[in-house]
């Protein structure tokens, strides 16, 4: 047994556990895990704000597959960093956050920069409605527990953060390591469940014995790095592949029965077929609002004609938004690589889908062609369809790619090949402006040898510019482009199509003029980054590749005319804002 602060014992735990970085922010109710951290192996990732350090451990823990650690201070730090938390919650992501608060003697006094208006000591509830748990640690001897507990629940079921709310007098006492030497030989992860065969062989002859069966996936492949199992049962049974906004990238664009994605922003092609489905093998998605149209029948979903098979880590998942006709819990990978067993044991010869690759390769082609006079376009400020197109010529097919809200993620969404799984990150439930910048940062470190590239708009980018401090000081070759149409592009769009203005949706001057908005070139340059402004359509694509070769942090600007992204499905707003009227989501005028 070894005497050491509850901070040093911190640390030992979070290397032991092989945690190799924790994102933060000083403040005087943290500063003894600071210490702790000064002489350990673990690098402290310090930021300017504390939402750039959680949407950078989002990222990380995307990449990595493992819980990401947060540091924060109390009360305002806490509560800057709940954005990023928040987000993370509402994508399933693996995060442990410890944050100091106020010392237990001073509960009920209100001390300085306590949350304390109508309740005393209450700091960690203001996480409760998105952490998968919130704990406070009322004594030393309990925080080994409880770590331990936080990282498991993180990584378990359906993952998510966790709040471990640390009064700063308990950091500082002295204990022995006992409470945490016990617990040094228990798993450091839980096994996740499967499906039993009895199953899969009902699921498979189901599938086997309907017409039109799509199978429909989301971002639960991708948390569980079921890719690789995905393409090998759709490889053997021949089902068509469509994908939530979350599910982009767990196979590839280019797969020869890939849809694509459903809902809103969903492609003729994809909605329609999963309108004719009679069976909707569904796994690893909640079946979310944008995704299905806001639910509406006719747009993208057809239930309960089309039945529904719904495999899920989490059970109040499966049923929630349409009614199954099967429903199992299981991890994605485990019930992949069982299904395919199954269907390869009853069903060996690979059905033949020559008609339908071709009816699918004939729509890409059609569809892509529909967009090539915006995607070759000379035009300045450019086409959005043209900067994506400009993007996927210069990147390596492995680069990581973080979008943000507005053209940059559903257009993405729509029409940039993804080619290789897991390579983009995208914020979906709680569709945080702001996301993809700091996100970057997480990928960058949780993948050094790769390109990272974050695509933004320029309201995203000017939410969190401090982030480049950070890239700039651990010297990260991150391309940050922003998509800068001197606006809140999409919103801006929807407001004039309903109500005929642009008011607090637009920024002075246009888009491309020089002497209004920020000059994002000049503001990289302030912090020590390479900052460059595009002036014409045909530059990007060699500025882009000077700036992936010079692996230094760079800001593209580049400007950018606001085109809709076309779209096939329905959102409800459109009925909320116009009823009973055939109104746009978007309006170019």
């Amino acid at each position: 047994m070894v005497d050491k602060t509850v901070a040093e014992h911190i640390v030992d735990f979070l290397e032991r556990r092989d945690v190799k970085h924790i994102f933060g922010l000083c403040g005087h109710t943290n500063i003894a895990v600071l210490a702790a951290l000064a002489e350990s192996p673990i690098d402290f990732v310090t930021v300017r704000h504390e939402q750039i350090a959680s949407h950078a451990a989002d990222a990380y823990a995307r990449v990595t597959g493992k819980a990401s650690v947060v540091l924060s201070h109390l009360s305002p730090g806490l509560t800057n960093c709940a954005t990023g938390v928040a987000n993370a919650a509402l994508d399933c992501i693996p995060m442990v956050v410890i944050a100091g608060d106020i010392p237990t003697h001073y509960y009920g006094k209100h001390p300085h920069q306590e949350v304390n208006l109508h309740a005393d000591a209450q700091q960690y509830e203001i996480y409760r409605p998105f952490v998968k748990r919130a704990w406070r640690v009322d004594r030393a001897e309990l925080m080994a527990e409880i770590l331990e507990k936080a990282f498991h629940l993180a990584e378990s079921g359906q993952p998510g953060p966790v709040l471990v709310n640390v009064p700063m007098d308990i950091f500082s006492e002295v204990i022995s390591s006992d409470s945490f030497d016990r617990i040094i030989s228990n798993t450091r992860q839980l096994i996740k469940p499967s499906i039993d065969e009895e199953t899969a062989v009902e699921i498979i002859k189901k599938l086997y014995e309907a017409e039109n069966p799509v199978l429909y996936v989301g971002g639960g492949i991708l948390l569980a790095k079921a890719s690789k199992e995905l393409e090998d049962f759709v490889n053997q049974t021949g089902i068509p592949v469509a994908h939530s906004l979350m599910g982009k990238g767990a196979i590839s664009d280019q797969h020869p029965l890939l849809l694509g994605m459903t809902g809103f922003w969903g492609t003729e092609l994809v909605n329609q077929t999963c309108l004719n489905a009679d069976y909707i093998f569904a796994i690893g998605t909640r079946f979310k609002e944008a995704d299905c149209s806001s639910w509406y029948p006719g747009y993208t979903f057809n239930v309960p004609a089309s039945k529904i098979i719904h495999i899920d880590i989490e059970p109040t998942e499966i049923g929630r938004n349409y009614p199954v006709e099967i429903g199992a819990i299981a991890d994605a990978k485990k019930a992949l690589r069982v299904l395919t067993k199954v269907a390869k044991k009853l069903y060996p010869e690979v059905k033949n889908t020559d008609a339908l690759q071709n009816k699918i390769t004939e729509f890409r082609e059609t569809f892509k062609a529909s967009n090539q006079e915006m995607a070759t376009s000379q035009a300045f400020p450019m086409m959005p369809e043209r900067i994506l197109a400009d993007v996927r010529i210069a990147l390596p097919e492995d680069a990581i790619i973080t979008t943000d809200v507005g053209w940059n993620k559903n257009g993405v969404g729509q029409q940039f090949d993804i080619v290789t799984p897991g390579s983009i990150l995208t914020p979906g439930g709680f569709a945080t402006m702001g996301f993809g910048p700091p996100a970057a940062i997480g990928a960058k470190i949780a993948a050094p040898d790769r390109t990272v590239l974050s695509l933004v708009g320029d309201g995203g980018f000017g939410q969190n510019p401090a982030m480049l401090a950070t890239a700039v000081e651990l010297d990260l070759g991150i391309i940050w482009l922003v998509m800068n149409n001197n606006a809140f592009g999409t919103i801006a769009g929807l407001q004039k199509a309903h109500y005929g203005l642009t008011y607090g949706t637009t920024f002075p001057g246009k888009a491309g003029d020089s002497t209004y908005g920020p000059n994002y070139a000049e503001l990289a340059r302030a912090y020590g980054a390479q900052g460059i402004a595009v002036e014409s359509a045909g530059q990007l694509v060699e500025v882009l590749k000077q700036a992936i070769s010079s692996n230094k942090p760079t800001v593209i600007d580049v400007p950018m005319i606001n085109n809709p992204t076309p779209t096939t499905g329905h959102w409800n707003i459109l009925d909320i804002y116009s009823p009973d009227k055939d109104v746009s989501h978007v309006s170019t005028d």
